[in-house]
């Protein structure tokens, strides 16, 4: 396994639109295990997506299950060609991101949301996620998309906050 390097705003590539994962073959389960080693290398990372290290295919692994608030949340997931079928509610959050390690900002997200996706074993999954793990699941199939947390900020000017120290 390996650690990639994390492209930063405001390289370009951030900007491109992933392609779907066509097949889970033992290169694309290599790429996983990468992906997730990179991950959990950065700084309190609970998601990362492939674009983020200028991979781009369908693929994204979120885990809140470490949070220190208890939340309700679906424990450690990589979802493959993943797809937002239903939302619901809005809400204002604070977002930070391993691509703009520099600031974070508030973004207004769906608070509920039903995705679909497959796993790395190749199995469909329908599943309903609230509050954090829906925010960070926006947020990392944003990235396939070609969009970062800043390309949604409520306002510039009152919404994007340097970050003083990057916690662990």
């Amino acid at each position: 396994m390996s650690i990639k390097e994390i492209l930063t705003y405001p390289n370009e590539a951030l900007k491109n639109i992933s392609t779907e994962v066509e097949a889970v073959d033992d290169e694309i389960l290599q790429f996983i295990r990468d992906l997730e080693e990179t991950r959990q290398s950065g700084p309190g990372a609970v998601g990362i997506a492939a674009p983020q290290v200028d991979v781009h295919k369908r693929i994204v692994i979120v885990d809140v299950s470490n949070m220190r608030k208890p939340v309700d949340n679906h424990g450690h997931m990589i979802m493959i060609n993943p797809e937002i079928i239903h939302w619901e509610g809005m809400a204002k959050g604070r977002e930070g991101c391993l691509s703009v390690p520099d600031f974070t900002g508030n973004v207004i997200r769906a608070e509920k949301i039903k995705l679909r996706y497959m796993d790395e074993h190749s199995q469909q999954h329908e599943i309903e996620s609230t509050g954090f793990e829906a925010r960070a699941i926006q947020h990392e199939l944003d990235h396939l998309d070609g969009l970062l947390f800043l390309d949604r900020l409520v306002s510039r000017r009152t919404d994007l906050f340097e970050r003083k120290v990057y916690k662990k």
